[in-house]
């Protein structure tokens, strides 16, 4: 699934974040990467998330070379990744089901996946008697529950975590990797960067050790592969797909409009999405004019993600 071959980066200032890195993640692997600040392992995600680009070598996800990617090819390999953040990047006027729905929503999915899907979701994550709260009502592992359904909904390959649990209390923080572990068991593919070594040492998982830019212990504990779930080219056609769904359709209270009927949102929304960057959903917006940018740039769900002019040679979506 994710392929580093002598992939190095260095950055303006001389600084050599990465060195000659060879690694490979497999398909329903559950990774740790660990690290002292400024080892690379932030790096690392960047390069996997096409945020940045290495100097040399090549970066390998789902058979396609990331690092020659063209930049308009990049959102069809982000729509594989769901991202959780250690600092959450909630909307703080969305509820907690329209933080969920709003991925969707750029996406370009129906409102009666939205109506299936976020419910089921939130289910997942223990959350769906919070779905009309809104994140300053929450505590800091409900609010990155919140961000762990939002990078969940659109059936991912592949979760990024960055620190996720960073900003949370400590007896909270095997409770959010509890959740990954469970979404690894069913088949999608983990990357969580940490500098919690009791996290590290309760899940039985790889670990990955960065050092100073290099990669000084790869440990591939005694793990459980799993098989990755079927992946469909829209959510109305993971809806359609899943059985797991069924136990919804006939309980009103999730089915029903009038019971989670998403909260009225800014006039500014329609008409302004295509000025934001949502890239990392898989949608591409335009740039932003200048008397708009940054309307919902401090709100959106994502930073945007700048990169060099790509002048590379176009390759395979």
């Amino acid at each position: 699934m994710i392929e580093f071959r002598n992939v190095s980066k260095v950055y303006n200032n001389g600084t050599e974040a990465l060195h000659n890195i060879n690694l490979t993640v497999e398909k329903g692997e559950f990774v740790f990467i660990v690290g002292s600040s400024g080892a690379g392992k932030s790096t690392f995600l960047k390069l996997v998330m096409c945020e940045e680009r290495p100097n040399s070598g090549q970066i390998i996800v789902d058979g396609v070379d990331v690092s020659r990617l063209p930049k308009r090819k990049i959102p069809y390999i982000r729509r594989k990744m769901g991202i959780v953040f250690q600092d959450f990047r909630l909307i703080d006027h969305m509820t907690v089901y329209d933080n969920v729905a709003f991925a969707m929503r750029v996406v370009g999915a129906s409102a009666r996946s939205i109506r299936k899907r976020v419910p089921y979701i939130l289910s997942l994550v223990g959350l769906q008697h919070k779905a009309k709260h809104y994140p300053t009502e929450l505590s800091g592992g409900e609010r990155q529950r919140v961000g762990l359904a939002r990078a969940l909904v659109n059936n991912p390959s592949m979760i990024i975590a960055d620190e996720p649990t960073g900003n949370i209390d400590p007896a909270l923080s095997f409770e959010i990797v509890d959740l990954l572990s469970e979404i690894n068991r069913r088949g999608t593919t983990v990357l969580m960067v940490t500098h919690e070594h009791s996290l590290v040492k309760h899940f039985h998982k790889r670990i990955i050790q960065i050092h100073s830019g290099e990669i000084v212990a790869d440990t591939a504990e005694m793990q459980d592969t799993y098989a990755p779930p079927e992946r469909y080219d829209s959510p109305e056609e993971a809806v359609a797909n899943d059985d797991d769904y069924a136990e919804y359709d006939n309980q009103e209270t999730y089915d029903s409009k009038e019971a989670y009927q998403p909260a009225p949102q800014p006039a500014y929304q329609e008409e302004d999405l295509a000025y934001e960057d949502t890239s990392l959903y898989g949608v591409e917006g335009e740039e932003a004019p200048e008397e708009n940018a940054g309307v919902l740039a401090q709100q959106i769900l994502l930073e945007q993600m700048p990169l060099e002019d790509d002048n590379s040679e176009e390759v395979g979506q």
